[in-house]
């Protein structure tokens, strides 16, 4: 009896502690928590994810001089490269893995840019009820590191 409830604690350890961390909801950008770019941010100001599976949908409402915009991309979280589409008629191609606790989610993904390619990587994560985004590009127009911090709606 002492040997079967010790492995059914054990067996419950190891099934909460590898389960992967859910960011399904809608958020909206907390600017007072975010760190942002000074004359530039490339924070949406509402994300919804669904998360179902190894399947992520991540759909953006972005506001860019004073023009509203929306987006939706889908995406596989088992490190397989993902391909959706970009501004003027570009392919972003994106791959998604989970950190080795399953906490984070990070997604690197590829653009093409006037002739040239900007590396944007995403790390997703939860701080307590909140969404954080710690996101980083790098292209030969100079590197841009932001903190998004997103309440739950």
């Amino acid at each position: 009896m002492k040997k079967s409830f010790l492995l059914f604690i054990a067996i419950t350890v190891s099934v909460i502690v590898s389960a992967q961390v859910d960011f399904s909801g809608s958020w909206k950008l907390n600017e007072s928590k975010s760190t942002l770019g000074e004359q530039f941010s490339m924070a949406p100001k509402e994300i919804i994810i669904v998360q179902k599976g190894n399947d992520l949908s991540v759909e953006t409402h972005s506001e860019w001089q004073g023009q509203e915009f929306s987006q939706t991309n889908k995406y596989t979280m088992d490190g397989k490269e993902c391909v959706n589409a970009g501004f003027m008629d570009t392919e972003v191609k994106s791959t998604l893995n989970w950190s080795d606790d399953k906490k984070s989610l990070k997604m690197v993904s590829k653009i093409p840019f006037q002739g040239e390619t900007m590396t944007i990587t995403n790390v997703y994560k939860k701080d307590g009820s909140n969404f954080v985004v710690e996101m980083k590009s790098s292209s030969s127009y100079g590197d841009m590191e932001e903190i998004q911090v997103y309440d739950k709606k």
